[in-house]
């Protein structure tokens, strides 16, 4: 059973800064993708940044040049650089993850139980 496990959220001021983290644990053979989503209230849920095992990332357009997305593949473990925060960005954050967890399986999604960011202005 694979599980994924954030940390990092919290309360900050409007300009300020935060990290987040997602360790995946359990049976995987290959993490394709690691990624970021994220949903606020009375709203669906939506991408904030993806990184695959080769490094490539892609960003929605509110993230660009204030977030970062990294990942060490030795840890299973992705990470979110949130600068120059605003309210808008409060939401409840879940980390994703694209794995297969046998040699000849399929990929499946995982999520992780989010973890929630609060920007005051």
């Amino acid at each position: 059973q694979v599980r994924l496990v954030e940390s990092g959220g919290g309360l900050v001021q409007a300009g300020g800064s935060l990290r987040l983290s997602c360790t995946a644990s359990g049976i995987i053979v290959r993490s394709n993708a690691m990624g970021w989503y994220r949903q606020a209230p009375g709203k669906e849920r939506e991408l904030v940044a993806t990184i695959i095992t080769g490094g490539s990332t892609n960003y929605a357009d509110s993230a660009k040049g204030r977030f970062t997305i990294s990942r060490d593949n030795a840890k299973n473990t992705v990470y979110l650089q949130m600068n120059s925060l605003k309210p808008e960005d409060t939401a409840v954050y879940y980390c994703h993850m694209v794995a297969t967890t046998s040699s000849t399986g399929p990929s499946f999604n995982f999520w992780g139980q989010g973890t929630q960011v609060t920007v005051s202005s």
